[in-house]
């Protein structure tokens, strides 16, 4: 737990230093809202199959805020997967790289591209 904190801790300060502490701040707060939004619609589409595109959409609309957008979604991203493998599999490191799937990476694709057939405008 010490070394992810520290990890943590200086991918924020090497984010931060072309850019000032409330910009960087407010741009990961507002990527962390984009990251709950998406997980919020896809619950509340409930739609078979469209995870990939609610995970991606999260993703690329974070990482357009910025620097702090993108360090918000890496984080949050990664974190979840941890606590989520912890409660399926023990602490076996397992899923250890899904977090890295290409739909999340630097190269963030339109999300669109992973859009379920049927899943309704609104989203």
């Amino acid at each position: 737990m010490k070394l992810s904190t520290v990890i943590i801790f200086c991918s924020l300060v090497l984010g931060v230093s072309t850019e000032g502490w409330g910009t960087f701040l407010r741009e990961a707060a507002q990527g962390a809202g984009d990251m709950w939004r998406a997980y919020s619609d896809m619950r509340e589409a409930n739609y078979i199959g469209a995870d990939k595109y609610f995970h991606a959409r999260g993703n690329y609309d974070a990482a357009r805020r910025g620097p702090g957008g993108a360090w918000a979604a890496k984080v949050i991203r990664e974190q979840s997967q941890r606590v989520t493998d912890l409660f399926k599999y023990g602490d076996s490191g397992h899923g250890v790289g899904d977090s890295e799937s290409p739909l999340m990476g630097p190269e963030r694709q339109d999300p669109n591209h992973f859009r379920s057939e049927g899943l309704p405008n609104k989203y």
